[in-house]
């Protein structure tokens, strides 16, 4: 019988700050430093931390200042996020090379289903050619996890860092993940945390214990205090769904004009039509955007693209109108135009706005959808007339 099992691998750069700073200034390697606020201030807080800092009590979110009071010498380096970019983009472009499915949690960590990998080749083996390939060609440190779900492949990562592999199994669960400390839990929040200790719930393995359940949903939901549960006994999403978070950075649309137009109204009518077009699709797909652009070229292949950002992501045709109807009015200077676009840039998930992505989410999310469609499906079928989709216009 053909085991199902998939093989999930949450590979998380370790001090991925810290280590992007020692890659480009060697100086810095085994010494106590911070990234964050600047190299001649003392003002800022503590945005990563190297190992060697972290063993004197300096961690990420700490005044800059408390961190100097602990050690007068310790080094501060300004954040830089193109160096950042520019290793992520080799990180995950590296991963790549072993799977295609993959879902990336930040800038320096990406969930890795491996299960076809592991096919012809042992994940240990696997997960050991990755941390030192990546430690060769581009100086990276990592830690692995590997497990049967993307939340206990996260708890994995997280047991030995820097440079650790965690294989843990389901049966694994209770030896290796139940003594851990319940604010060592991933998703329990900093103000969640207190409260469980609060209650008696001080490692995961509490959490799951019958006798502390009526304590634990004093402060959450049935539903969290579920969710939570099926996470740590294993019974969480192992689908990574590369395309599910793939948003676009911009939706546009643009025209080439059958002949060089100089008539204002006409151009205008002509980005009417493009950003209702363009809105349709902002719509459909549940995104959201901040900016808003006109794109124009001349007879002679000029081209300019001006645009307006918003005091908020929003979805409002109008909002939109009013800002493009704006912007080609102070920017048109009766030039014959060949060529006409609309963008809006900015764009995020509708539903981003207020729910931050994580796993808990992640899972949540899925069940929120169905529940809505299948909600949808049945006023439909049962009053096939009187629901109907659309679209703010102007005439």
């Amino acid at each position: 019988m053909k085991n199902n099992v998939k093989i999930i691998f949450h590979i998380d750069l370790n001090a991925f700050f810290a280590s992007c700073a020692a890659i480009k200034d060697p100086y810095l390697k085994d010494k106590a430093f911070v990234v964050g606020g600047s190299s001649t201030s003392r003002r800022g807080v503590v945005s990563t931390a190297s190992y060697e800092a972290r063993k004197l009590g300096i961690h990420s979110a700490m005044n800059i200042n408390d961190a100097l009071r602990i050690f007068p010498k310790l080094i501060t380096v300004p954040v830089q996020f193109s160096l950042y970019q520019k290793y992520s983009r080799l990180f995950f472009n590296f991963i790549k090379r072993y799977s295609s499915i993959i879902l990336e949690g930040s800038i320096d960590e990406a969930y890795v289903d491996m299960t076809q990998a592991s096919e012809t080749k042992h994940p240990l083996d696997i997960a050991k050619e990755i941390q030192q390939g990546l430690m060769a060609e581009y100086q990276l440190p990592c830690s692995i996890g590997i497990a049967s779900t993307l939340f206990l492949a996260k708890m994995a990562s997280d047991m030995k860092k820097p440079l650790g592999i965690t294989v843990l199994r389901k049966k694994d669960i209770v030896d290796k993940l139940f003594p851990l400390p319940i604010k060592d839990m991933y998703g329990i929040g900093k103000k969640t945390y207190p409260k469980l200790e609060a209650l008696g719930i001080h490692t995961i393995g509490d959490f799951t214990k019958e006798e502390f359940k009526i304590k634990a949903l004093t402060i959450m939901s049935e539903q969290s205090y579920q969710s939570y549960l099926d996470h740590i006994l294993g019974r969480s999403s192992d689908i990574i769904d590369p395309k599910r978070y793939a948003i676009p950075k911009s939706v546009s649309n643009e025209t080439t004009l059958n002949y060089n137009m100089d008539e204002p109204e006409a151009i205008m009518k002509i980005i009417r039509e493009l950003l209702e077009t363009t809105h349709e699709r902002l719509v459909k797909e549940e995104l959201v955007a901040k900016t808003v652009g006109i794109k124009l070229r001349d007879t002679e292949f000029l081209t300019i693209n001006r645009s307006a950002t918003l005091q908020y992501h929003t979805d409002d045709y109008l909002s939109f109108l009013n800002a493009v109807e704006t912007i080609f009015e102070e920017n048109y200077n009766n030039e014959p135009i060949r060529l006409v676009g609309v963008f809006l840039n900015q764009v995020v998930l509708k539903k981003d706005l207020k729910v931050d992505y994580n796993l808990f989410t992640y899972q949540e999310l899925t069940k929120r959808e169905e529940s809505i469609y299948q909600t949808i499906k049945t006023i439909n079928d049962k009053y096939p007339k009187s629901t109907s989709k659309g679209i703010k216009k102007t005439s």
